[in-house]
């Protein structure tokens, strides 16, 4: 099979999959959810004028010149309107967020005034319709606030309470297998023998993946046999996976029996090689109606695999509107050479000079098992298939790695 083309190789991807059942939530746990459909308001707000500040409420033509005495004849705190109407000559007390009492359209704020016993004097004139919030000023019952697609933050939430949502129809979350494969992979804080390593993959591609808001289900470590590997696809399966993600063991060598633990159980392979460094070995199928990627086990190639293809596919499957992640533009920090005929993704720091200007400088070394440049990294500097050698201060393309 030929390499394919990043590009290709996405679009591959999503094009076998949807977005996941409607469930109603609520809003309380709603946090970081995709909204299945638009929401309207159900109410309008402020539902009635409502003073804005701590003072008197008049009528605007009493107090455009100061002083001006006024009769007080009754109060307003927030939640209980003043059932009288004020004319001209009149005032009521008013507090922040109480309702505006009929022919009042002003308020005056209290340090503008003095008070003696049912008179305040006003002692700087207002204009009309100061310290008023109108009707309807945030919105109105039937505007469509929050849309289909959206991931509901921290403030949509506030808006969805305020539109008289205790609910909100959003998208399931993903389920997420993850399985690390490999004799030579033992547990963080073990003492790791002759030839082995500590897996690591797992963490990092576990909290990519509850970053998109997906379930994640831990299907530990598989040794190099097809029946433990078989075994774990089964298990992912039976907990209703909506994808499998399995790490190292997914190219065709002698040791690599991924693949072939898949296709005993039913895969269809999609592809297996892509046109990217690093991350060639890197695999997509399906199993089911459960989705496989196989990202390479080195840890920097799991991990930039995962950026670019595990990602966009959580957010189309919870029904996201913005799959694609976004490009920034930006000048190289240093010389690279030409490029080969794989895209590369390489790893960079970066650096924001003041002038609008990004400065990206890949790192010097790029091998695909070190992680310590990977947590020093902030993005990366994508190089397109057979790029010419670039100079420091070319401009460059690159993808942010915080989310």
């Amino acid at each position: 099979m030929a390499l394919l083309p990043v590009g290709d190789a996405l679009e591959r991807i999503l094009a076998t999959v949807e977005p996941l059942p409607t469930v109603e939530m609520p809003l309380g746990e709603a946090l970081g959810r995709v909204l299945a459909w638009d929401l309207v308001a159900k109410r309008t707000q402020p539902p009635a004028a409502l003073s804005a500040m701590d003072g008197y409420a008049v009528l605007g033509t009493d107090v455009a010149q100061a002083p001006a005495a006024l009769k007080v004849i009754g109060e307003v705190a927030a939640g209980r309107p003043f059932a009288g109407k004020l004319v001209s000559g009149q005032a009521a007390r008013i507090f922040t967020g109480g309702v505006m009492p009929l022919g009042a359209d002003t308020v005056v704020i209290q340090e503008y005034t003095e008070r003696d016993g049912h008179t305040v004097v006003i002692r700087r004139a207002t204009e009309i319709g100061r310290n008023v919030r109108r009707e309807g000023l945030d919105f109105r019952q039937g505007d469509k606030l929050l849309v289909k697609g959206a991931r509901l933050n921290e403030r949509a939430l506030m808006l969805a309470a305020a539109m008289n949502y205790a609910s909100v129809p959003v998208v399931r979350a993903p389920r997420v297998a993850i399985l690390g494969t490999g004799d030579e992979l033992v547990l963080p804080g073990s003492d790791p023998g002759p030839g082995e390593i500590v897996y690591s993959n797992g963490y990092a591609l576990a909290a990519l993946a509850r970053h998109e808001g997906a379930d994640v289900i831990d299907l530990g470590i598989a040794r190099d046999r097809v029946d433990e590997i078989a075994g774990a696809i089964r298990r992912a399966q039976e907990l209703k996976a909506d994808v499998l993600l399995t790490s190292g063991g997914a190219s065709v060598g002698d040791h690599d029996l991924v693949q072939r633990a898949l296709k005993a159980e039913g895969f269809t392979l999609s592809f297996w090689r892509v046109a990217m460094r690093p991350g060639r070995p890197m695999m997509h199928g399906t199993l089911g109606l459960m989705q496989v990627l196989g990202v390479p086990g080195n840890p920097v190639s799991s991990y930039v695999c995962a950026f670019l293809f595990l990602l966009p596919l959580l957010r189309k499957l919870s029904g996201r509107a913005d799959l694609a992640h976004r490009s920034y533009p930006a000048k190289l920090g240093r010389d690279l050479p030409p490029n080969d005929e794989r895209a590369d993704y390489l790893r960079a720091t970066l650096e924001d000079r003041g002038d609008g200007v990004l400065l990206a400088t890949p790192l010097q070394q790029q091998d695909s098992s070190m992680m310590a440049n990977l947590s020093r990294a902030d993005c990366l500097v994508i190089r397109e298939p057979h790029a010419p050698a670039a100079a420091a201060g070319s401009p460059c393309v690159i993808l942010k790695l915080s989310l």
